[in-house]
This record gives C-alpha cells, sequence and structure tokens, in this order.
C-alpha cells in the first residue's frame, strides 16, 4: 500500500497550503486519468485484430460508443472485453441464446425518485450510501466496486471524506483494512476505534485518523451466489460501542439487494454494451471511425 499522507507545511504560510493542495489535485486527476489505462490499451488491441480496425483511435471510438450507450464506465467495459470468452466470428451476436432476467427491486431505494435510464449503476450506488448512512447514523462514507481485473476494491462513491483519504484508498488489495476483511470473509465489519484495532496497517490508520474517522462499519454487497461484487462503509468521528441487531439485519438486507443488482447489472447491462460494441466492431472491420 502507497505511503501514507504528509503532514501539512508549518508556520500557517497560505500560499503554500494553497500550492500543495493544488499539486494533490493535480496528482488525483493524473492517477485518476491514468486509472485503466492499460486495460484500456489492451482492449483497444483486442479489437483491432478480432475486427481488422484501421487503427487504436478506430477502437478507442468503439469502445467509447458503447460505454456512451449504455452508461458503462470505459475502464469496466474494458475489463469485461478482455474477459467475456471470443465471440464466434461467423455470429451476429456476442452471447447468442443468453438469458435476459428482470432488474431486481431495490427496498432501500424505494423511497428516492427515479431517474431516466435503465439500469442506472450511479443512482444505485448513491442510493446504497444514503441508506447504510442513515442506519449507522453519520455523514462519511463509501461505496467501493469489487475489481476483476485486478482483485481487491476501487472506491466509486463517497461523502464527507477528506480528498486525501479518497486519494489514499482509491484502491485497496486484500488485506491492511477493515473493508479488505469483510470482503475476504463476506461478512460485516466493525471497528470499534480505529487507534487501536489491529486490523489496519499503520498508514492506513494514520489516513482515516487525520479524516477525522474514529470508527467504522463494513458491509458486503453479495450476490444470491455468495460472491462479493463491492462494499460499502461508513465511518463515525468517535469510537463506536458496536451496532444494534435490528442495524445489523437492515445491513445485511441492503448488502443482498445491492449485490444482487450489481451481478444483474453485470451480467445484463454490461453484456448489452459488450453485445452493441460487438456489432460496430462488425460494422466497422476494416475502415475507421473518430472518436466522439
Amino acid at each position: 500500500m502507497r505511503a501514507g499522507p504528509r503532514p501539512e507545511p508549518e508556520g500557517g504560510d497560505e500560499a503554500v497550503r494553497e500550492e500543495l493542495a493544488r499539486l494533490r489535485a493535480e496528482v488525483r486527476r493524473l492517477r485518476t486519468g491514468a486509472d485503466g489505462r492499460t486495460l484500456i490499451a489492451q482492449a483497444q488491441g483486442m479489437l483491432r485484430e478480432r475486427y481488422a480496425l484501421q487503427d487504436a483511435e478506430t477502437a478507442f471510438a468503439l469502445l467509447q460508443r458503447a460505454s456512451q450507450q449504455y452508461n458503462v464506465k470505459l475502464r469496466t467495459l474494458a475489463g469485461a472485453a478482455l474477459g467475456a470468452p471470443r465471440p464466434d466470428g461467423r455470429s451476429a451476436r456476442w452471447f447468442p441464446g443468453r438469458i435476459r432476467r428482470a432488474e431486481p427491486a431495490l427496498g432501500f431505494a424505494a423511497a428516492r425518485p427515479p431517474r431516466a435510464g435503465r439500469g442506472n449503476r450511479s443512482e444505485v450506488l448513491a442510493a446504497v450510501l444514503e441508506r447504510t448512512l442513515a442506519v449507522v447514523g453519520t455523514g462519511m462514507g463509501n461505496v467501493q466496486i469489487a475489481d476483476r481485473a485486478e482483485g481487491g476494491l476501487r472506491i466509486e462513491r463517497h461523502t464527507g471524506l477528506t480528498a486525501d483519504f479518497v486519494d489514499f484508498f482509491a484502491y485497496v488489495g486484500d488485506d491492511g483494512t477493515a473493508c479488505a476483511r469483510a470482503a475476504r470473509e463476506a461478512s460485516q465489519v466493525t471497528v470499534r476505534d480505529v487507534a487501536t484495532d489491529p486490523v489496519f496497517t499503520e498508514d492506513a490508520r494514520e489516513a482515516i485518523l487525520r479524516a477525522g474517522s474514529r470508527a467504522c462499519h463494513s458491509v458486503p454487497l453479495t450476490s444470491s451466489s455468495g460472491l462479493v461484487v463491492g462494499m460499502v462503509s461508513a465511518h463515525l468521528e468517535r469510537p463506536l460501542r458496536g451496532l444494534t441487531r435490528a442495524q445489523t439485519k437492515e445491513l445485511t438486507v441492503v448488502g443482498a439487494e445491492a449485490g444482487e443488482w450489481l451481478a444483474w447489472y453485470d451480467r445484463t447491462v454490461v453484456l448489452d454494451a459488450l453485445e452493441h460494441l460487438h456489432t460496430l466492431g462488425r460494422a466497422h472491420g476494416g475502415g475507421g471511425i473518430s472518436r466522439r
């Protein structure tokens, strides 16, 4: 894991603090831009070879169009394209005969006004986080999604957390944090006091304490088959005595509903986007196209 955040400059030098904040923002922007770049480049190469595309620009344009058509993140689509079995070159469909299932209901999101568009992943993640924080009684937390290409968890939604916290925990592996333990054990994990709990590495502990969190609770988002597809975590400003049975029971339902929805999204909306990508590739094979 990365080294912990550097201490703030002393002496109250406002210009230095502003410059430090600007540099940190630039590092986060560059890191975000680089995140998934290798994966996308690999997908471009695969598409060029598969559909005899003119150049990498054309391959990127096809990925971009399929991503926008189905509102699927470019990195997610690239990883799915690389991980899916190669389509039959004679077939107009990538996944012929696949069974389509209805979008699962989400009890915890029933009170939220629906937004336009089917399978709105961003809205579901926002609802998961909102309900979890309401149950725990805090305003700090984040949602992570399991990274099927690299393993570990990546933050996709957050609120009330510092920029340094989000930067430090943008990606976590399979050890050294409460969320990693919850993912590994597929069960809820409560940290009553971040300052003393042995689950954290010292760098992770420092990063959490500096963000103003003294306790946290992580809930795995689990499909009906038991696969952990994500994680939602709540952070509190003071040590936590523990959650009640009613709280953990409700969070279990939230985790199960959200996990099943995310599994449906992967096997329905993401596959729809791949089907569209296949159609575009067949249509533009041997030619070129510009990105939007």
